[in-house]
């Protein structure tokens, strides 16, 4: 799964080395964050892939992985498997869509809606409003008191 990272002026989808191996891209794919027109959460990220691999991998059905090229502009895609993805179309960037398989899909359309500082961030982590100190930590119930009559 791809890390997002998202600053006050762009979106940076970080890949990892077999990922750059993968999609044969050399360096981390960067877009404006005014190119961004939509977003949009999806289950079966596999509907929405278009045209053929162009530098790319493909195993249908486990793997979709790089630049897909299509009649309509091409689309960088990462899609593994039927996992919870994104699709976020783009106008004036190097990309028309990218279709990235994440589970912080829903964090980065929360993140998108709010100012971030200029330091890039991940997505998951601008939209979590419970501080550090708590995350993770379960309280018990309180027991009962027992009274002998």
């Amino acid at each position: 799964m791809v890390t997002l990272l998202l600053d006050r002026t762009r979106l940076e989808v970080v890949l990892s080395p077999i990922e750059r191996a993968m999609t044969f891209h050399r360096e981390n794919i960067r877009v404006d964050r005014d190119a961004i027109r939509k977003v949009q959460l999806t289950d079966d990220a596999w509907t929405w892939l278009r045209g053929v691999a162009s530098p790319g991998t493909h195993i249908p059905g486990a793997l979709a992985a790089g630049t897909w090229k299509g009649p309509s502009g091409d689309d960088f895609v990462l899609i593994r498997r039927r996992r919870p993805s994104v699709v976020i179309d783009l106008e004036g960037a190097d990309y028309e869509r990218l279709v990235l398989t994440t589970r912080h899909g829903l964090a980065l359309t929360k993140a998108l809606r709010l100012e971030v500082s200029a330091e890039p961030a991940d997505v998951s982590d601008l939209t979590d409003s419970t501080p550090a100190s708590k995350r993770g930590r379960k309280r018990r119930a309180p027991r009962p008191a027992v009274t002998t009559a």
